[in-house]
């Protein structure tokens, strides 16, 4: 009996839509003010960063094999673990003759220069000084007090997301030419969802706008699309926690608890004519059905599948940031 009061009790995530198609649908321009979206803008990258920067996902370092090179505000970094598995970032010149670090080996917990064997433990070494480094668990941040200009924090800002091991993390990362803020304005700007990306998101509606004297967030009913007439509505929230961080909770609906961190990680210096940046995105699903135990065995090969989904929304997006820095760097973005 009770087996069956919980079959009974089970309900289907899809629904079956019956709204207008795209271009029958109610234009969001009027609603994507340039002033709200540029208020929310500044009060984002006024936060404190603490000087932390995300520069990959934790499993891409291992504590064996290759270490993990990065160029960060214009620095060359490396990032690597010891055998326990604690993780060392400093700069990514060897101190000896300048070699790159990021082609070197881990043997036995220390970074092996290749071309002459210096070895680094991850202590200061012959003016060579280590960053501090931090995993999450899901990223990886590197602290560049040079780079950031802030007052340090001890660690950085890491968003809420489901408890470890309740959810199924990927991560995904990207290089456009802009700057971080080119990122954030865009995820700052829900009324494009619909719109842009009417293969992933349908039935856009923003329910509740940011404002400086009360929360400080997008909530959005928002339907993504499964197949053909076949989505799931949720309700989500977008908030920018930190000057280079857009994180979107599923606030109510299927998944809820789960986040979508955008993380934008500039990748030159401040005065490089051509600015590039990398977004890095770390999604962590969740779900409260008794099923998602098996989505959790199945990581390795879900991870791929929700890499190529954000792929997917990346490619057009980081044209639409792209788009949004050559308007900004010519003079011809709108007011």
């Amino acid at each position: 009996m009770n087996d069956r009061a919980g079959k009974a009790r089970w309900t289907s995530p899809l629904r079956r839509r019956r709204g207008p198609e795209w271009a029958k649908q109610t234009p969001t321009w009027s609603q994507a003010r340039p002033g709200l979206i540029a208020d929310a803008l500044k009060r984002a990258t006024a936060r404190p960063s603490g000087n932390w920067y995300v520069v990959g996902a934790s499993r891409d370092v291992r504590p064996s094999g290759r270490p993990l090179g990065r160029t960060v505000g214009g620095i060359e970094i490396v990032v690597w673990r010891s055998e326990t598995g604690q993780p060392h970032a400093g700069p990514g010149s060897c101190p000896h003759l300048g070699a790159p670090l990021r082609d070197s080996r881990v043997v036995c917990g220390r970074l092996v220069c290749h071309w002459h064997g210096l070895a680094l433990d991850g202590s200061a070494f012959a003016g060579w000084q280590p960053y501090p480094v931090y995993d999450d668990g899901v990223l990886l941040w590197v602290r560049l007090d040079a780079v950031g200009g802030e007052e340090p924090s001890e660690q950085p800002m890491v968003p809420v997301r489901p408890a470890a091991g309740r959810g199924v993390d990927a991560v995904f990362t990207a290089v456009g030419g802009c700057e971080p803020e080119d990122v954030v304005a865009n995820r700052l700007d829900p009324w494009h969802g619909s719109w842009f990306h009417p293969y992933s998101f349908v039935d856009l509606t923003v329910v509740q706008q940011p404002r400086e004297s009360e929360h400080d967030a997008f909530v959005v009913d928002v339907s993504f699309r499964v197949a053909g007439r076949l989505v799931v509505p949720v309700r989500a929230e977008f908030t920018a926690p930190e000057p280079r961080t857009v994180v979107m909770h599923i606030a109510d609906g299927e998944g809820a608890s789960s986040v979508v961190e955008t993380h934008a990680t500039p990748l030159t210096g401040v005065a490089d004519e051509h600015p590039r940046t990398a977004v890095i995105e770390a999604l962590v699903a969740t779900s409260q059905r008794r099923g998602f135990a098996l989505a959790r065995a199945a990581a390795p090969l879900l991870r791929p599948l929700m890499r190529r989904t954000a792929g997917r929304l990346w490619r057009d997006d980081l044209a639409y940031a792209e788009r949004r820095w050559m308007l900004r760097s010519t003079g011809r973005f709108p007011e």
